[in-house]
């Protein structure tokens, strides 16, 4: 059974507002000198975004003293810190990321930048351009930059060859679940099955595929996120009996309902695309795992 800090459970309870927040973070930028701009970027900035009380506040400061960061004194601002990655701030080319989590729930992630590099910017980055506010702006440094299209990260077409190449390497990699599933080889198994085919393939197959059923329009966001937002319920479902505990027997199926499922979307896509599918790959790689399966 799980236990429940009922003194954190409380203080979550009393999350702190957007409309807490932001004057919280002005006043006290606003009266640190070494500040000289502040951005907000990636959700809370992207009206095509989804947002619910767990959603970050991503922070960028341009600063003119980046020194004064290594310390992480100045987060006390904003309450009882109970975590922060990576462990200690450190400067890496002009720029030090500090990810902290408060007692309260709220989580901000903020980059804070060498003032050189924002005078340095001619267009907008793909991060600006999936959406970002000024929130303050203490030497009109920023008047030139573009409004976002909020289309940096929209899913893109695979050329014929990332497509081939993809297809091609999902289906060598299932011999590799097939036999450690044979050895009894779980974790191995695990590894191959849910990071490297589900990430490296079936991942972007997924998002090719929710790129065609949306004309090239969305963002489904990274490690499919926003999948189920996306996809119809049918598919969720499908999607959903691809995963698998520690039993070999439910491992064996979900590695057949995975093989099932990215089949059926690439021959969508590559139709879609007018792509050739290597049917005759998928039924000798199909053939080989069900022998395996049966052996003794």
């Amino acid at each position: 059974m799980i236990q429940l800090n009922h003194q954190m459970k409380g203080r979550m309870s009393l999350m702190r507002s957007a409309e807490q927040f932001y004057p919280s973070l002005l006043n006290w930028a606003g009266e640190c000198d070494w500040i000289r701009v502040v951005l907000q970027t990636s959700s809370r900035t992207n009206p095509h975004a989804f947002r619910d009380r767990f959603t970050d506040y991503d922070i960028e400061l341009y600063v003119n003293n980046l020194e004064w960061f290594l310390q992480d004194n100045w987060l006390s601002h904003f309450g009882t810190l109970i975590a922060a990655a990576p462990l200690k701030p450190a400067i890496d080319q002009l720029h030090i990321t500090r990810l902290v989590l408060f007692d309260d729930g709220t989580k901000m992630d903020f980059q804070i930048y060498q003032l050189d590099l924002l005078e340095k910017v001619s267009q907008l980055p793909p991060e600006y351009d999936n959406g970002y506010e000024v929130l303050l702006d203490k030497d009109k440094l920023t008047p030139l930059f573009k409004p976002p299209s909020f289309q940096a990260y929209h899913v893109k077409p695979p050329t014929k060859d990332q497509y081939a190449e993809l297809v091609n390497s999902f289906w060598w990699d299932t011999s590799y679940v097939a036999k450690s599933l044979w050895r009894d080889e779980l974790f191995f198994s695990k590894y191959m099955l849910d990071s490297i085919i589900r990430i490296n393939y079936l991942q972007p197959m997924i998002e090719w595929h929710i790129g065609v059923q949306h004309s090239w329009g969305v963002n489904p966001n990274k490690h499919g996120r926003w999948f189920k937002r996306y996809v119809q319920p049918a598919l969720w479902t499908r999607i959903e009996q691809t995963y698998a505990g520690s039993s070999v027997e439910d491992n064996w199926n979900a590695l057949f309902n995975t093989m099932n499922l990215f089949s059926e979307l690439a021959i969508e896509v590559g139709a879609y695309l007018s792509y050739p599918y290597d049917k005759e790959m998928e039924e000798r790689l199909t053939a080989y795992c069900k022998n395996i399966y049966t052996l003794p």
